[in-house]
C-alpha cells in the first residue's frame, strides 16, 4: 500500500498488534507484540524503480509526532523497546539515523538498533540470538499474561517489544516470531510443563507447528498490506531458506512490483473510502477527473511503447543487412525505443497507479 511513516496525529502505516495466546493443563497465557512503520514523516512513491528512493519530510512537528506516538504505546502497553530492524546504509540508513536522531529525545523508551540484512543475511536465522541478548533483560521484564487453572492472574504484561523494518512484514515477521518463541518457552517453564534447561525448539513436532502458525500469521499480514505472501517465509516455517522458498520469494517479489507500481492506488483509493478517511462531497469536483498527460497513465500505455518500439528496433535490425536504408531505420528505431525508455524513467510516477481522493502524491 502507499501508506508510510506517521500522520501528524502519531498513527503510523501497517500498525498491528499481534496476541500469541496458548491454554495447557487449566493454564492460559498470552503474549503481546507491536508493529508498526517508522513513526516519522517519510514516503516511499513508487516510480516503476524496484526499490523507490526513500523521502524524509522536514517538518518542525517531528519531534511532537514521534513523542505521540510512543506516549499512546506507553499509556496502551506500558514499557516500550523499539526494536528498529532496518539497513543502516544507504536509504534506509538514512531514515534509521533520523529515527535514531528522535529517539535519544525520549529517555523513557529503549531503541534498538539491529541491521537484520548484514547480520542475518538471507539465511542466519539462529543470529537473531545477538538481538535477543540486547533487549532479554527488558524483555523478561515485561513478561507475559498468566493465569492459573482457577482463574488467578499470576502474571501481567508490563511492556511490549515494538518492531519495525520498512513496510513491517518480511523481517519484521521473523523477528516477532523469534521473540515469541522466546516467550513461549518462559511461560511453558514457569507452569512447570519444560524445565529450566528445556526450550520448545526441542521438540521438534511442537516446533513445527508453532512455526507454522507464526509463517500463516505472516501471510496473511503481507496478503493484507501488499497483496502476496510474506518473504522469508522459509526462515519462520523451517528455520532457513530453501530452494522451492527462494523461488516462491522471487515470484512475491515480482507480484509486489507489479501491484505497487499498477494497483495500490486503486487499492488505497478503496480502503480511504471504506474507511471513512475520505469523504465524498457532490460539491467539489471529482479527483479522478485527469489532465493531460495523466489520462495516459498505467501499464498498457508504458508496455504498448515498449514492446513497440523494441519490436521495430529487433525488426529493422534483422533486414539491416540488406541495404543502407534497413541500416538507417535500425539506427532510427533503437534511438526511438532509447527516448521512449528515457521518457518512462524520468516520469516513472505518471505511469503508476497512485491515490487520488486524499491527496497522496
Amino acid at each position: 500500500m502507499w501508506r508510510r511513516g506517521a500522520n501528524f496525529e502519531g498513527d503510523t502505516a501497517n500498525s498491528i498488534e499481534t496476541e500469541q495466546v496458548f491454554e495447557i493443563e487449566g493454564f492460559r497465557s498470552s503474549f503481546l507484540q507491536f508493529r508498526g512503520s517508522i513513526p516519522l514523516l517519510w514516503e516511499q512513491i513508487v516510480d516503476l524503480t524496484y526499490k523507490p528512493q526513500l523521502n524524509i519530510i522536514n517538518n518542525e512537528q517531528m519531534p511532537r509526532i514521534v513523542e505521540r506516538h510512543f506516549q499512546d504505546l506507553l499509556q496502551r502497553y506500558g514499557d516500550i523497546v523499539a526494536v528498529d530492524l532496518t539497513d543502516k546504509h544507504g536509504d534506509e540508513g538514512r531514515l534509521s539515523a533520523a529515527y535514531a536522531a528522535e529517539m535519544q529525545k525520549l529517555p523513557n523508551v529503549r531503541y534498538e538498533p539491529f541491521d537484520f540484512h548484514n547480520i542475518c543475511g538471507n539465511s542466519n536465522f539462529d543470529n537473531l540470538k545477538v538481538l535477543y541478548d540486547q533487549i532479554s533483560e527488558e524483555f523478561e521484564n515485561q513478561g507475559y499474561f498468566l493465569i492459573d487453572t482457577e482463574g488467578n492472574i499470576l502474571q501481567e504484561q508490563k511492556g511490549v517489544i515494538r518492531s519495525n523494518c520498512i513496510d513491517c512484514l518480511d523481517r519484521t515477521n521473523v523477528t516477532q516470531s523469534y521473540l515469541a518463541q522466546k516467550s513461549l518457552t518462559l511461560q511453558l517453564q514457569r507452569i512447570g510443563v519444560l524445565t529450566s534447561t528445556e526450550c520448545v525448539p526441542m521438540f521438534s513436532e511442537e516446533y513445527a507447528k508453532f512455526r507454522t502458525l507464526w509463517a500463516e500469521q505472516g501471510d496473511e499480514i503481507s496478503i493484507e498490506y501488499a497483496g502476496t505472501h510474506a518473504l522469508k517465509g522459509d526462515l519462520v516455517r523451517y528455520g532457513k531458506q530453501t530452494v522451492s522458498g527462494m523461488i516462491k520469494d522471487g515470484m512475491s517479489a515480482l507480484s509486489r512490483y507489479y501491484l505497487n507500481n499498477f494497483h495500490d492506488g486503486i487499492r488505497q483509493d478503496a480502503l480511504d473510502l471504506i474507511s471513512g478517511h475520505y469523504a465524498v462531497n457532490k460539491n467539489r469536483p471529482s479527483p479522478f477527473q485527469l489532465n493531460g498527460f495523466e489520462s495516459f497513465s498505467y501499464l498498457p500505455v508504458a508496455s504498448a511503447l515498449l514492446i513497440g518500439g523494441l519490436t521495430m528496433t529487433s525488426f529493422t535490425v534483422q533486414q539491416a543487412g540488406r541495404n543502407a536504408q534497413q541500416y538507417l531505420s535500425s539506427v532510427l528505431w533503437a534511438g526511438v525505443t532509447a527516448g521512449v525508455v528515457a521518457v518512462i524513467k524520468a516520469n516513472g510516477r505518471q505511469f503508476c497507479s497512485r491515490p487520488r481522493l486524499c491527496g497522496l502524491r
